[in-house]
């Protein structure tokens, strides 16, 4: 079986450089091949770094927008990205490159059960056991919850749709590089309605590696506050950042809601 990454990896301030030179032995070992599509304004060390790494990297251009109202269209990206470069490639894993560098610190074998375990449908979604989502702050745990219950409502899956990390076929890889028109973060969902549609196989698989794994770019922070718990607690004491998931949470239900109406 031939697996590839392909990933999305935004790091503008190089916080995770040193964890990424860390853990990319270890990925090597897990991936047939890997494909990365960069953000123009990831910090120059990344860059520099990815690009003597022997993998498959695309920087996107400078005007290329960045936001959640085009992570969709990075997703997607990627996704074609691994694609075209590994034509030998039978099963891909999406998995933004910060998710993917934690899980396998953190839980190497799973990761790689969960790699095993792909061939069982055309489309995994991976999606957290109720320990990792609780480990995120609470103002994404809770409009996250809510999108999973409108997804749930909508399709009769009463799945954690969120994480940002599928399993895909080369079929189902292709269905999404070639007909997914969605750019937003919303594409969270509406691939898997292509997927359904397209009458393509889907399983769901619970991990606790897709805890969350931002605590990884501030451990200085976390230091300095004396714990995860006060770095959360001030996360959500922002109202800014409610502000910023309930946007999120729009975005992912009016695409959805777009989708049922054609």
């Amino acid at each position: 079986m031939n697996v590839a990454l392909a990933a999305t990896h935004h790091d503008p301030d190089g916080r995770l450089y040193a964890q990424m030179v860390r853990a990319f032995p270890r990925l090597r070992q897990y991936f047939d091949s890997i494909a990365i599509l960069l953000t123009p304004t990831s910090a120059a060390q990344t860059q520099s770094w990815l690009a003597q790494a022997d993998i498959t990297l695309r920087v996107a251009p400078p005007d290329e927008p960045i936001g959640h109202l085009h992570l969709g269209r990075w997703r997607r990206g990627a996704v074609d990205l691994a694609l075209q470069a590994f034509p030998d490639a039978d099963w891909f894993l999406f998995c933004d490159l910060d998710r993917v560098l934690h899980w396998i610190e953190y839980w190497p074998d799973e990761l790689m059960a969960t790699l095993e375990g792909l061939p069982a449908a055309d489309v995994t979604v991976l999606g957290r056991t109720p320990r990792a989502l609780a480990s995120h702050p609470r103002a994404q745990v809770a409009t996250e919850s809510l999108v999973n219950e409108v997804f749930g409502r909508m399709t009769g899956y009463g799945w954690d749709v969120m994480a940002a990390a599928r399993g895909l076929s080369r079929r189902a890889a292709h269905l999404i590089a070639t007909t997914s028109r969605d750019d937003s973060i919303g594409a969270d969902c509406t691939w898997l309605l292509l997927a359904q549609q397209a009458g393509l196989t889907m399983v769901y698989r619970a991990t606790e590696g897709l805890e969350f794994e931002t605590l990884d770019r501030f451990t200085d922070e976390v230091a300095a506050l004396g714990s995860a718990e006060a770095w959360i607690e001030r996360f959500d004491a922002d109202l800014r950042n409610w502000l910023m998931r309930v946007d999120l949470a729009r975005t992912v239900i009016a695409a959805l809601a777009a989708s049922k109406a054609q």
